[in-house]
């Protein structure tokens, strides 16, 4: 409970002193600087109402040391200017040194002999340079006979002004301060369940269904997000576990019926008259077929239960198999080509690389009725494996359809095979990261096509 107050009140209490703190700079800025003005209005109105009196009575001397005095104590030269713009009294040096970096000195100036207050010039931001130029005239109306001016250096003011402002910015910086202390670790307290289930995900999205979260640690709702999920969790588990120990028990309970089925069959063969030969053959076919759906949905359960990828070299991979390949495609009356450069490194799918590559192998060996096989790999970004034939091929509008579990084409209803094998290709392979399409293959010696390409991507380790 109060770490929430804390994560609402605090960033509150920022906003709030960040909402106040320019406008209260802002503010006193402008007050120094009207301050400043008044007393330099105030002190000049004093001058101009003494010249009014030194020139009409010709005693000018008090006046004279006045100014002099006003110069010396506080910095800021003061003049009194005929209506020729020639310095009567004041400290003539200083005044001129000052008005020389002045541009709005001769307008201000003018306006004055004309018996009009100057406003205030310059910039007064805390960063400008420009000084504030305060002209009074001396006289009223037609009768004026001359101005005081005074230029004042804003340094120390703007100096007063800084510091000021950077007292404001150290006040609104300790809230600033006091959010990061409290909001560090309360993020992390926050966040670190987040993150944990982020990597959980992660690892249930790689096929490991057992990973849960950690619903202990964090707010209340955070924690209650964790344990709904790890109920979901256990829910997708368990129905995952039920759906392959079924495939694996009704694959093993139906096997040994099967087999007593085809026994039964195969002794009737002595008694069959001769019409009942082929009927006997179809019985004998279908039975055999069936046994191999039941042992590939047994294979199948077993492989889906493994969803671990690892780094595999493909030279090891293709040493304990090319040869073997080989000895196949010689007995068919075929040829396997092997371009693979050496040194790859990939992530092996759960079941293993080679037994996916056999699979491959095999339906280009059995079902495409090519001449050539090749085999090649091409390292990238992801290493490419391709088992490309010159066969029959599978028609574009089909290649989807393939990678379907039981799915056959029309040309093989003949060729033994359950339509798995393909599939179960692809859902390994996507586990480890990767794809597996079907493509165009070599071109058929007869030049009317090409034959079929299986091509696998893995990421590259």
């Amino acid at each position: 409970m109060h770490r929430r107050l804390l994560v609402v009140l605090v960033p509150l209490a920022v906003l709030l002193v960040a909402a106040l703190g320019v406008p209260l700079g802002v503010t006193v800025a402008e007050r120094e600087m009207q301050e400043t003005y008044v007393d330099r209005l105030n002190d000049v109105g004093r001058f101009a109402s003494l010249a009014e009196t030194a020139l009409a009575t010709g005693r000018t001397e008090a006046l004279r040391q006045e100014l002099t005095r006003y110069h010396e104590l506080y910095g800021i030269p003061v003049a009194l200017i005929d209506p020729a713009g020639t310095v009567l009294l004041g400290p003539v040096g200083a005044y001129q040194a000052a008005a020389r970096s002045q541009p709005a000195l001769p307008r201000i100036v003018t306006a004055a002999l004309a018996g009009a207050r100057s406003e205030p010039s310059g910039e007064w931001a805390p960063w400008a340079d420009s000084a504030l130029v305060v002209a009074e005239p001396v006289g009223r109306d037609s009768e004026v006979v001359g101005a005081v001016v005074a230029i004042s250096d804003l340094s120390k003011t703007r100096e007063r002004i800084l510091l000021r402002w950077a007292r404001l910015a150290g006040l609104g910086l300790l809230p600033l301060l006091a959010l990061a202390a409290v909001a560090w670790p309360v993020s992390a307290w926050v966040l670190r369940p987040v993150r944990e289930l982020d990597a959980a995900t992660a690892r249930i999205s790689q096929g490991d269904l057992t990973t849960r979260a950690d619903a202990e640690a964090g707010p209340v709702e955070l924690r209650r997000l964790m344990g709904s999920f790890n109920t979901m969790m256990d829910a997708v588990e368990n129905a995952v576990q039920r759906q392959r120990a079924f495939v694996s028990d009704a694959s093993h309970q139906l096997r040994n019926p099967l087999t007593s089925l085809r026994l039964a069959v195969e002794s009737l063969r002595p008694h069959l008259a001769p019409h009942g030969e082929p009927v006997f053959e179809v019985a004998v076919d279908e039975l055999k077929a069936m046994q191999r759906t039941l042992n590939s949905l047994q294979a199948s359960a077993r492989m889906e239960s493994m969803r671990t990828a690892s780094p595999v070299d493909l030279d090891a991979v293709l040493a304990t198999r090319v040869d073997r390949w080989r000895a196949l495609t010689a007995t068919a009356g075929q040829t396997l080509a092997v371009d693979v450069p050496p040194g790859l490194r990939l992530l092996e799918p759960p079941g293993g690389l080679g037994s996916i590559l056999d699979e491959l192998i095999s339906n280009a060996l059995r079902l495409s009725g090519a001449r050539l096989v090749e085999v090649s790999a091409r390292p990238g970004d992801v290493v490419t494996i391709a088992v490309r034939d010159d066969g029959q091929g599978i028609p574009a509008a089909e290649r989807a359809k393939a990678l379907g579990r039981f799915w056959r084409s029309s040309r093989h209803q003949n060729v033994p095979g359950t339509g798995l094998g393909l599939a179960i290709c692809a859902d390994l392979i996507k586990a480890a990261g990767g794809e597996l399409r079907l493509d165009d293959g070599l071109p058929r010696p007869d030049g009317s096509g090409h034959g079929l390409a299986a091509v696998v991507t893995l990421p590259r380790v």
